[in-house]
């Protein structure tokens, strides 16, 4: 049972998941394109070629990405599979099939943005300020005895050589949404009231059962979508940020630590906490909870990191983390511990502008603004530290330098 300071902590989370979510109005512009490539590549290819979405616009886990210190433009990550096995085509024939036929729309040719190691790439430009940056993977069927439908995808070298890689999207969403579904299940039918009464002025629901399922959003997907965040601000700009903990790694370690919970903040505090069991990793003591270490999440032999992919256990997220010293895996750990201190401890904070501005530092000033706009929830937030002395230099000795969080 949270009290009242975390009631609020989590009215403030739930307030920046929403802040950082891809508004309904550019969701459906972006359904919408999404539809109108995918119609053109199959118009084009083989009978049976499926274009679905995959990544955070499937997950819901969708975050404006920040680049140069600035959000940027969505990324929409599409599959393009077509019903061959990897036997029946060469990987760069694939490719350049796919790539030729969006090429032969004039649109999509000027927005065409080169070709990417595994993907080709729309960028369309900003409405609104919002702009879209669109992926679109070849595939093909692969010959494997796996049970969820791995495909064959291209893979580019920088010598320009093709070859297959292995993937599985559909699989990997599937463990997904298991991994919320209780959660889901418990959530779905009040969020969907929820929308429902704040949209009937706006005649896009007529009932609470016209409300889709993509709608709901459960702590799991909170949580992602605000560590996704935390991490593409406090790396961006510095000089190991090329080093940053990468979005799947992220996602995956969070759906396995995921435990139900019906809250934001419960959910982010425990994942947090449990992500820090491993830090032990780094100087190879292993003391990580026997409960967490069956699970075999994050392991280390020697010189060896293995974060395995859920749905295709030959996949190893962490492949590269040894290399430069460990400086993926260091990263990683240094990035929970400022997890903890950025998300966790500042509750302890007696006043409420050090408490935004500590937000907007590792959050971004517009999100925090949405997400506090016409409340005093910040005031509620510190409101039962007051008895305690306040500590401005204390916390202001703590936080990074800029561009992590600003200098008063």
């Amino acid at each position: 049972m949270l009290n009242q300071k975390e009631q609020q902590y989590n009215r403030l989370l739930e307030g920046i998941s929403n802040a950082l979510d891809i508004p309904e109005s550019k969701f459906r512009q972006a359904v919408k394109r999404y539809g109108d490539v995918g119609k053109w590549l199959q118009d084009g290819l083989c009978d049976g070629t499926e274009i679905y979405p995959q990544g955070s616009i499937r997950l819901g886990t969708v975050v404006r990405p920040i680049k140069k210190a600035k959000e940027a433009s969505y990324d929409l990550d599409l599959v393009c599979e077509l019903p061959l096995d990897m036997a029946q085509m060469d990987a760069k024939d694939l490719k350049q099939t796919v790539g030729s036929r969006l090429a032969e729309n004039e649109m999509y040719k000027k927005l065409m943005d080169g070709e990417g190691k595994r993907c080709w790439t729309l960028e369309y430009a900003e409405e609104d300020g919002v702009g879209f940056h669109m992926d679109i993977l070849p595939s093909a069927q692969e010959i494997s005895s796996l049970p969820n439908e791995p495909i064959a995808i291209t893979h580019k070298s920088e010598d320009s050589q093709y070859s297959w890689l292995s993937s599985n999207p559909r699989g990997y969403a599937q463990w997904f949404d298991e991994r919320k579904k209780i959660a889901f299940e418990r959530i779905a039918k009040a969020q969907k009231q929820t929308i429902f009464e704040s949209r009937m002025n706006q005649g896009i629901y007529n009932s609470i059962d016209e409300v889709p399922d993509y709608r709901v959003k459960t702590p799991l997907q909170r949580a992602i979508q605000i560590l996704k965040r935390h991490r593409d601000l406090r790396f961006a700009g510095q000089p190991n940020e090329e080093n940053k903990p990468i979005s799947i790694i992220i996602t995956t370690l969070a759906a396995h630590l995921y435990e139900q919970e019906e809250d934001t903040y419960t959910a982010l505090k425990n994942i947090t906490e449990k992500l820090q069991t491993h830090s032990s990793l780094l100087e190879l003591r292993y003391v990580i909870d026997e409960a967490l270490a069956e699970r075999n999440l994050i392991t280390r032999r020697g010189d060896k990191w293995e974060i395995l992919n859920p749905v295709n256990p030959q996949e190893n997220f962490a492949e590269y983390w040894h290399e430069d010293n460990h400086a993926r895996a260091k990263a990683f750990f240094h990035w929970v511990s400022w997890l903890r201190e950025d998300l966790l401890d500042i509750l302890n904070q007696t006043n409420p502008q050090i408490l935004q501005k500590t937000f907007e530092g590792c959050i971004g000033e517009r999100v925090i603004n949405e997400a506090v706009k016409g409340s005093d929830i910040l005031g509620s937030i510190v409101a039962s530290n007051h008895s305690k002395p306040l500590q401005v230099n204390i916390i202001k000795s703590e936080l990074p330098a800029k561009p992590w969080c600003p200098e008063w």
